[in-house]
Parts: C-alpha cells; sequence; structure tokens
C-alpha cells in the first residue's frame, strides 16, 4: 500500500486507532513529519495533540555514539555501561545541553503553550513511518516514567526490525503494514517532502484551539 501523503496516513491510522476505545487518550506526534499524521488521529480521537521530544545523549569523545536519552518530563536514561565509563561530570554537562535543545524545540513548536502531561492517560505516540524503530522506542521509554495508563505506539509503516522493537516497549502497537520489502519510510508514500517546524506549530495551535472551544 501507498500513501497519498501523510494527511491520508494519518486518516487511515486514525481508524485502526480509534478500534481500541481507548478512554483517556492523548496524541503524541514525533517532529516534524509525525505530527501531521498525528493531527488526524487526534481529531479522530477528539483528544488532545502534543509532541513528544526526545535528545539522544552523545558520548563526549564519540558524539556519534549514544550513551542515553532525555526527554521533556522525565529523568534521563543511560545505557547500563555509561555511568562506569562516562565521568559523571561529562554526563550531567550534555544531559543539560541535551535538555536546553528541547526546551528551544518545545518553545519553537508550542508557542508557548504549557506541555500537556500524559499522566493517567493513555498515550497514543505517532510518527510516519518507523524505519529503526528507535526514536519512538526512546520516547517510550521515557514517557513510561511520567505514568501514562497505556503507551500505544502508532505507525503507517514500519520495517519488521522496527515492529519489534516498539512491540517491546509499547503496551500496544498499530501500524497499518510491515512488509519484508522495506527499505525507507519514503517508499510507501507518493508525496513524502520535509515538513517545515512552522507547519508543525500551526497544526498544534490549530488543534489547541480546537480543544479550548470544545
Amino acid at each position: 500500500m501507498r500513501f497519498r501523503d501523510r494527511n491520508h496516513a494519518g486518516e487511515l491510522l486514525a481508524e485502526a486507532v480509534a478500534q481500541l476505545g481507548l478512554e483517556r487518550p492523548i496524541v503524541l506526534g514525533v517532529p516534524r513529519g509525525g505530527v501531521v499524521v498525528a493531527a488526524k488521529v487526534a481529531q479522530r480521537l477528539r483528544c488532545p495533540l502534543d509532541v513528544v521530544l526526545v535528545r539522544k545523549l552523545r558520548h563526549p569523545l564519540q558524539p556519534e555514539l549514544a550513551i542515553g536519552a532525555v526527554g521533556e518530563g522525565g529523568e534521563a536514561t543511560l545505557a547500563p555501561w555509561a555511568r562506569r565509563s562516562v565521568p559523571a561530570e561529562a554526563i550531567e554537562a550534555e544531559i543539560a545541553r541535551q535538555r536546553e535543545a528541547i526546551r528551544r524545540r518545545a518553545l519553537l513548536l508550542r508557542r508557548g503553550r504549557p506541555r500537556t502531561s500524559v499522566a493517567g492517560r493513555d498515550a497514543v505516540v505517532v510518527d510516519d513511518g518507523a524505519a529503526t524503530g528507535q526514536t519512538m522506542a526512546l520516547a517510550l521509554e521515557l514517557l513510561r516514567t511520567e505514568g501514562p495508563t497505556s503507551l500505544i505506539a502508532a505507525v503507517p509503516v514500519a520495517s519488521p526490525e522496527a515492529l519489534e522493537l516498539l512491540e517491546e516497549r509499547a503496551d500496544r502497537v498499530v501500524c497499518l503494514q510491515a512488509p519484508a520489502s522495506f527499505q525507507a519510510v519514503g517508499q510507501f508514500y507518493e508525496r513524502f517532502a520535509p515538513v517545515a517546524d512552522e507547519e508543525a506549530a500551526a497544526l498544534l495551535a490549530a488543534a489547541s484551539a480546537v480543544e479550548r472551544d470544545v
């Protein structure tokens, strides 16, 4: 199956997520492309829309090597070996840098609106696809520390390997297709142009306005 664009994928994914019958859902898009898909899911579920922001923590001597991750509301998670091999001051400095990067990104995307809590809610984490699943897996791991009722990973398409990883981290996974022929997320879209921060921010603002009017 090829989706016309992210809106089309979101509409189809929304119908599948709606079948779960979630009682107190909140939809969290992975910026930036995931926000377009997530907006359609939130519209269908008539629930709040927000973003989930995650940053990898980098090794001080090997920036390409991740030693953990940090999100907005939870504690940083570290690989078991990190505290043994990386000086504590280097870890704390990296956590501070990445938290500041998250703060700036949150301000840009939410335009000053407060973050929506996932505590006691069914958190549906949405992206436009999952090639490795690592970003969403990190998001799920960090969100778990914030006390959601359940964690649902929802994607229109994933590689079989990514799907397996998400099934390990989420309580439930909604994936429309995970073909063995998977090479890249974009191959399953007719139109897959990059999404600008401004477009993602506008979708979040529109969803917030609708929520206030309800």
